[in-house]
């Protein structure tokens, strides 16, 4: 398997939040992932990547507010589909934190089956609400009165691990619970779809509760591929089909425009860009279960969500992840 190419670089929360941002803003998803979080153990980190200087833990900006704290680390990665020019990456990154920040980039190459390999064996079954998410080495340990849903991540995003997709699930429960999931026809279908599907971790709990089939759309054909294996490994193969689609663009997808639930857990810039669409195949009283986002992209989602009608329900915080809950129509909103 082909090797991966990873930045990195230590340096505190607003360069590196800037950074990763910034760049996400210059790549399309399939040439680069950007990532930015805290670090509180960059110890465990190689001793070449270089740590930057420590500052003050808080300082005080305009009307009494707090601005980043500089003294704890934060990191950026940054991963490239294929080997990128170091130079010109690190001339983009001195542009967007400074000289120190772009000649303290470090680069190297991984092999992406090893990595993969050694990270599932280490992962541990993940419960949010009633659903339990975990590897197949933990096949034979879990409860029987859970929903329990097996990925094997491969290449693919979302082991359940990740704190925007627990945060996807937990907004899930609340809103089955609210809900009167179909039983022998008895109640409305529901109808569903995940934009960016991944490896279908949220796709398969709904077709779990709702007993329904749920559109699934995924613009990577690799991680399609994965998710239908994973689909027929957790016998919801017919009610669950990923497509390989850019947000609703599939045939399979526009078709419905209709949707009572949407899934979204992608990043901040193609959430902005896919709030027309989205509306447009929403019913009113839909509901849209967002994740991908850093606390900061928090308010701008909101806004763009908000000229479309949709408000806030609940928002959840989950290592540094933010995932939100909006609903199409009136309705007071709260917060989790």
């Amino acid at each position: 398997m082909t090797a991966t190419i990873l930045a990195r670089l230590i340096t505190d929360e607003a360069r590196a939040t800037r950074i990763a941002d910034a760049l996400s803003e210059l790549f399309e998803p399939e040439e680069l992932a950007a990532s930015a979080f805290e670090m509180p153990e960059a110890d465990a980190l190689p001793a070449a990547v270089p740590r930057p200087k420590r500052q003050e833990a808080f300082r005080e900006g305009a009307m009494g507010t707090l601005l980043p704290d500089q003294a704890l680390p934060w990191l950026v990665e940054l991963h490239f589909g294929e080997a990128p020019d170091e130079a010109e990456i690190r001339a983009l990154v001195a542009g967007i934190a400074g000289p120190e920040a772009g000649a303290a980039l470090v680069f190297e190459s991984i092999a992406a089956q090893d990595w993969i390999a050694t990270a599932l064996e280490g992962l541990k079954p993940v419960d949010a609400g009633r659903f339990t998410v975990h590897g197949a080495h933990d096949r034979g340990h879990l409860a029987p009165n859970r929903i329990n849903i097996e990925i094997e991540a491969a290449l693919a995003f979302g082991t359940g691990h990740h704190g925007t997709t627990r945060g996807c699930l937990l907004h899930f429960e609340d809103w089955v619970k609210r809900r009167k999931p179909r039983r022998a026809g008895l109640a409305p279908r529901e109808a569903i779809v995940d934009i960016g599907t991944g490896t279908g971790v949220l796709a398969f709990a709904a077709a779990r509760i709702t007993h329904d089939f749920v559109w699934a759309g995924e613009m990577d054909p690799d991680s399609v591929r994965i998710a239908r294996a994973n689909a027929r490994l957790n016998g919801v193969g017919p009610h669950v089909r990923p497509v390989v689609a850019r947000g609703l663009q599939h045939p399979d997808l526009r078709a419905r425009g209709a949707y009572t639930l949407v899934f979204a857990n992608i990043l901040a810039r193609p959430l902005r860009g896919l709030a027309p669409e989205i509306a447009a195949a929403t019913t009113p009283g839909a509901e849209l279960i967002l994740s991908g986002l850093l606390l900061p992209d928090v308010p701008s989602i909101l806004a763009k969500y908000r000229a479309f009608g949709f408000h806030l329900v609940a928002k959840r915080h989950l290592e540094g992840w933010a995932s939100l809950l909006l609903r199409r129509g009136g309705g007071k909103p709260r917060r989790a």
